[in-house]
């Protein structure tokens, strides 16, 4: 389908996750895929590093070694909270593995970069997408316009337009591509933010990935309010872990909280044998923003496909993004491949709609369930009975486990399975 030198039959923009396995599966498909990041690898993202088991599925299903150096295995979630420490191994299921994965975003996205390249997929760093072309007569995206970038991150080229019947949108929380076409964020979904930084420490090999439930904030009445979130402690294996803390807007102090004053305050409060100190620190504090609950739609409009943070496609119920990136990655890899062997625009448009249709059927009714949680816990009253009441009750924290991750059988399922399956299809989706 190459009219010209730089042409291609899909445009992905972003080499995220979201974006890398798109282009991976696309090229897989036999299409010609140009992969376009602004950044060069290996490059840093804000984020826990941690990979449940929904997350690795999707590594095994695309063929990525996960043996070798580099990664870490986990047996589960230890939550801490209430004056209790509980340990909830990841449940034994038939739909996903029943271990998880820790890999700093440095080394994981260059992974899945490199592994896309291998499956013949078009790469080019430092290449910034400053919008969409738009077709005038049809008002379809039809390619995009682009700057090669120096190593300095300065343009050092002129702008360059690549052109494509269909581009996909993994450009992140702003998506530049999406705003273009008027695809803005919806004010009722919960939007969240994440502060992390790394230390050398002792507990960088440990196989449980560890969760707090007690943050604390001052507020308007001298007191303290419990947060809608969690701290986490993420061994690495590097010698550092990944320490942070995930914070949601359904809670009056949001907005208001020093994230980065927060996490600091929290570390302090630590056992000192586990060297989270200033001297141990290893890079600065970062934050990012959690598009939660497809907080953009629609996912397609007029050949352009939202993947990824782009759409909002982060877990309300935990702050998980890459395992629904990827998901999403393989169903909009699979439409456009078929949507591209159809003759005509009338077919293809048919084929494409049912991309945030498939979105919808698939998680739709499980993020509203997550919008209602976020809500309830929005309120400290409410996030106080939780951790007081629930983490004595090991049963209660099975099925929260499975709920707050999102991992199920929907054959043959216990008693758990078929609650939250039964909760997620009666939910209207989101």
């Amino acid at each position: 389908m190459n009219a010209q030198a730089g042409d291609a039959d899909v445009i992905v923009v972003g080499a995220g996750p979201a974006g890398s396995t798109t282009a991976y599966y696309l090229a897989r498909s036999g299409l010609d895929v140009l992969l376009l990041e602004k950044a060069s690898f290996p490059r840093d993202k804000v984020c826990g590093d941690g990979l449940t088991p929904r997350a690795v599925r999707q590594l095994v299903r695309m063929g990525v070694d996960t043996s070798g150096p580099g990664w870490i295995r986990n047996q589960g979630l230890r939550i801490v909270g209430g004056g209790m420490r509980l340990h909830l191994p990841w449940p034994e299921l038939t739909s996903y593995p029943g271990y998880g994965l820790v890999r700093t975003r440095l080394d994981f996205d260059h992974l899945l970069a490199q592994h896309a390249a291998q499956a013949g997929v078009r790469l080019m760093e430092r290449t910034k997408v400053a919008g969409p072309v738009i077709d005038e007569p049809s008002g379809r995206v039809v390619g995009v316009r682009a700057r090669t970038l120096g190593e300095d991150g300065r343009p050092a080229g002129d702008t360059v337009t690549y052109r494509a019947p269909l581009v996909v949108a993994a450009d992140g929380t702003s998506s530049r591509l999406a705003t273009a076409l008027d695809i803005h964020k919806r004010d009722d979904r919960p939007m969240g933010v994440a502060v992390r930084t790394y230390f050398k420490s002792p507990r960088h090999d440990d196989d449980w990935m560890e969760s707090w439930l007690e943050l604390w904030a001052a507020n308007d009445r001298g007191g303290r309010d419990l947060l809608p979130g969690y701290g986490w402690i993420f061994g690495a294996g590097d010698g550092t872990s990944n320490v942070g803390l995930g914070i949601t807007n359904t809670s009056k102090a949001f907005g208001r909280v020093d994230y980065k004053d927060l996490l600091r305050r929290w570390v302090a409060e630590t056992p000192g044998e586990w060297g989270f100190t200033e001297d141990n620190q290893v890079g600065e504090i970062r934050s990012a923003a959690l598009p939660m609950g497809f907080n953009r739609q629609p996912h397609y409009s007029r050949g352009l496909v939202l993947v990824g943070d782009s759409g909002g496609m982060v877990n309300p119920f935990n702050g998980e993004g890459i395992d629904y990136a990827m998901e999403a990655a393989s169903v909009a890899a699979m439409v456009i491949a078929d949507a591209l062997s159809r003759d005509s625009v009338a077919a293809r448009e048919r084929v494409l709609q049912g991309y945030p249709a498939a979105l919808k059927t698939e998680h739709g009714g499980y993020f509203t369930l997550g919008r209602i949680f976020l809500r309830l816990i929005g309120d400290p009253r409410i996030m106080k009975i939780a951790t007081n009441h629930g983490l004595p009750r090991p049963w209660l924290m099975k099925f929260t486990l499975k709920l707050l991750a999102n991992l199920t059988d929907h054959r043959d399922g216990d008693v758990y399975d078929r609650v939250i399956n039964a909760m997620t299809r009666l939910a209207p989706a989101a």
